[in-house]
């Protein structure tokens, strides 16, 4: 007899597919090394459809989307830790279409971010201001993005901790609580602190992004290259005190978004230093993840829940890695990190679009937020559509994404 598949895999196929009985994903590569004809178009269908649904939805939109309820954005006013992806899913729109219209109003919702710039009470500036102000001035060339997104850059390096070598996720400066705790998420910070350092020709910031970067290598990878989600250090001294989890199954487990947030981040840090050991490290990471993937190619929200294959998934991991898997593959030359990405992508255009529901505000369904506090489960999340559509265009459109968020090395 068949295993039992639970509700929530059931309710899980949003697009219409059945995820154990879906049609294969195209595995074919073309001699050129672009994507196989049947697979670009798929991946067109999916832009085409996130553009049609950021116009309809877009002008109704005054605040930051956080998550879905009911299938409708839930909002923050300041833009909580997400607030960044809203303007950029609308550049990437933008860049897709031609229309002005996302250029107008990535540029009106980028402007609502400008009191994050001073926010020292939070690790995700590169999250609020990459997307957003960064990717604004690449676009536009007007400087008060670039200043602002400095600016930023000055708040996020006051929470280096020079004893232990890291950036404090969570917490005012002058709380205690977690003042030791450094996160998987934190990676993807980083690559402000390196548009600060080349903006600015003070290397301060790269500096402390590298000297984060390398402790997170050294505490977070295991030998089979999973990841915990959080590690703790004495505050005070930097000693190491060990592994732990928030939005993870448990500190031994492999939480499926974190560890995209890993492989993006340390390619990403390896594209702006030339260090290779982070270049190792992604691969390593990303390596475990693929081998973790089950048939359908959409991640379960963490590899080693004791669910899985049958628990829900987290389609927002899937595009994060995607991204991260195409930079992989530039870096080293090795095509089979893009085939995977391709096989990512195309599983989450035909199995997690938001296409058969009227209701839908989101492009993507299928995400997990934080299973453990129940927080968030089978809804839709900004960075989903985010990455999603960046993936995407770094497939159809590389040098417009290069244009927009800096896919050079040094």
């Amino acid at each position: 007899m068949a295993p039992s598949v639970s509700r929530r895999t059931v309710l899980a196929t949003a697009a219409g597919a059945v995820a154990l009985g879906a049609a294969p994903v195209p595995t074919a590569r073309a001699a050129d090394g672009h994507a196989p004809a049947g697979t670009e178009r798929m991946l067109r269908d999916a832009a085409d459809y996130a553009v049609d649904k950021l116009r309809a939805v877009a002008p109704g939109v005054t605040a930051f989307p956080v998550g879905t309820k009911s299938e409708k954005w839930v909002y923050s006013q300041s833009g909580d830790w997400v607030g960044g992806f809203w303007p950029g899913t609308l550049w990437l729109a933008w860049l897709h279409s031609g229309d002005d219209t996302f250029r107008a109003l990535a540029l009106e919702s980028a402007r609502k971010l400008a009191p994050r710039q001073t926010d020292t009470s939070t690790h995700d500036l590169g999250f609020l201001f990459y997307p957003s102000w960064v990717t604004a001035w690449r676009l536009t060339g007007d400087d008060t993005w670039r200043t602002g997104a400095v600016r930023a850059a000055d708040s996020l390096i006051r929470r280096y901790n020079p004893n232990g070598h890291f950036i404090r996720a969570w917490g005012a400066l002058d709380n205690p609580r977690d003042a030791g705790r450094i996160i998987m998420d934190t990676m993807m910070n980083l690559d402000l602190l390196a548009f600060a350092s080349r903006q600015t020709g003070d290397p301060k910031y790269l500096d402390i992004a590298v000297e984060h970067a390398k402790t997170a290598q050294r505490v977070f990878p295991r030998a089979d290259g999973s990841t915990p989600h959080v590690y703790d250090f004495d505050p005070t001294t930097g000693a190491p005190i060990g592994p732990g989890t928030v939005q993870g199954y448990s500190p031994t487990s492999c939480w499926a978004r974190g560890q995209a947030w890993g492989i993006y981040g340390f390619v990403t840090i390896h594209r702006r230093t030339g260090n290779q050991e982070f270049l190792d490290t992604a691969r390593k990471l990303a390596d475990f993840a693929i081998g973790a993937l089950s048939p359908d190619h959409v991640p379960l929200w963490d590899y080693r829940a004791p669910q899985q294959p049958y628990d829900v998934k987290d389609a927002s991991a899937g595009a994060i890695m995607a991204c991260g898997l195409l930079d992989l593959a530039a870096a080293t030359g090795r095509p089979e990190y893009r085939q995977v990405a391709l096989r990512l992508l195309t599983a989450l255009a035909r199995t997690c679009l938001t296409k058969n529901s009227a209701r839908a505000e989101a492009v993507v369904a299928r995400c997990t937020r934080n299973r453990p506090a129940e927080d968030g489960i089978e809804i839709s999340l900004p960075y989903a559509d985010y990455y999603l559509l960046e993936g995407i265009l770094r497939v159809l459109r590389p040098q417009d994404v290069d244009r927009a968020i800096d896919l050079s090395s040094l």
